[in-house]
């Protein structure tokens, strides 16, 4: 299998470009990497010199009639090894005057490369074949924004709804297809929205996947998106997305619609300081679903660890507490709690202190 395969939005793959009118007139016959066709055409170029590969930056689909390959059998082989290194998607040649039938020495060098290569038949015009593929690779950016700017609209909607981060992280989640994070620049975990893979709790596929890896890359395939913060330096990024693929592959539009989403939390947490009350519902979430049977004893200490919670031997003590009307609902709770969680902390007590809205 090709091990760059083309991602959703991304571009149109090396098969679609020869099903298109332009490259399918030719009569394209496929010589070598009929296995690599899924790669992504991000650009068509045409050109005649031997050095062509220096003018590229990969994911091209070149066209040539091939008088730059050179006419020794060594020329070919470097012609065709240094595309290969330079990543290019496919080579296209045209049969004619320079070749009627491609040199068994380039065939044999592209499939060593992995390089797909092509040989049309009947003589295209390269202006018109390039025109079309840019046509379809523009409607195809189009069509991402498109869907990434839906995901921003039913974002801005939540907000304006009454909803807040965790509505937002929800919306992100179910576009995705696969639960969403929001941590600190450290590492440490504030909100979870969305399942995981069979019904698994997020806490969880957090905890295996980040939590106990803060160091080391994410899983291939994960999207992380800085949620800026608006100072310098360090104060630059006040938080961090992170989309983990544990149930389906996430796409370059998963990525658009996070840095969408992203610029929305920023708003959201400069205006409402939201960093300390989003970690507190989460472990309200956490303990409300402990009360009503929604965790199983034996899976809540590991969760309650991911939270921050590390208990001692002692028997823990359930306490349950209704805030005042005098209380800010923005921001009275949060002084309140702060202050219970260090007073508890001056003796020794562990505590896991959670809000829920009522």
């Amino acid at each position: 299998m090709d091990p760059r395969p083309d991602t959703e939005g991304a571009g149109i793959t090396v098969q679609r470009a020869l099903e298109l009118p332009g490259l399918r007139s030719g009569l394209p016959e496929i010589l070598a990497g009929a296995d690599r066709l899924t790669r992504t055409v991000r650009w068509v170029h045409a050109g005649e010199v031997p050095n062509i590969a220096s003018l590229l930056k990969g994911g091209e689909l070149l066209l040539t009639t091939g008088y730059g390959l050179g006419t020794r059998p060594a020329d070919q082989r470097a012609f065709v090894r240094t595309l290969a290194e330079r990543g290019i998607a496919a080579l296209v040649v045209e049969l004619g005057p320079r070749f009627t039938r491609l040199p068994a020495t380039l065939v044999e060098t592209a499939r060593t490369a992995g390089l797909p290569l092509v040989q049309l038949h009947r003589e295209v015009p390269f202006v018109a074949v390039t025109e079309e593929i840019h046509t379809e690779i523009v409607n195809g950016h189009y069509a991402l924004l498109q869907r990434a700017e839906e995901v921003h609209r039913r974002c801005t909607e939540a907000l304006l709804g009454g909803g807040g981060v965790p509505q937002v992280l929800a919306v992100l989640a179910g576009a995705a297809g696969n639960p969403v994070f929001l941590e600190t620049p450290d590492g440490r975990l504030l909100y979870a929205a969305g399942p995981g893979p069979e019904g698994a709790d997020p806490l969880q596929v957090w905890e295996g996947l980040r939590g106990q890896h803060k160091d080391t890359p994410p899983p291939a395939g994960s999207v992380l998106v800085d949620v800026p913060g608006g100072g310098p330096g360090t104060g630059s990024v006040r938080a961090r997305l992170v989309l983990l693929p544990v149930r389906a592959p996430l796409a370059p539009v998963h990525r658009m619609a996070a840095e969408r989403a992203a610029g929305i939390l920023a708003v959201v947490l400069m205006q409402a300081r939201q960093e300390e009350e989003l970690a507190a519902r989460g472990r309200g979430d956490f303990l409300t679903d402990l009360a009503e049977g929604r965790i199983t004893a034996e899976n809540a200490p590991a969760q309650a660890r991911v939270l921050g919670f590390k208990p001692g031997a002692s028997p823990l003590l359930p306490v349950v507490m209704r805030l005042g009307d005098t209380l800010a609902p923005g921001g009275g709770w949060a002084v309140l709690a702060r202050a219970v969680a260090e007073e508890l902390a001056a003796v020794g007590v562990p505590v896991l202190l959670g809000v829920r809205p009522v």
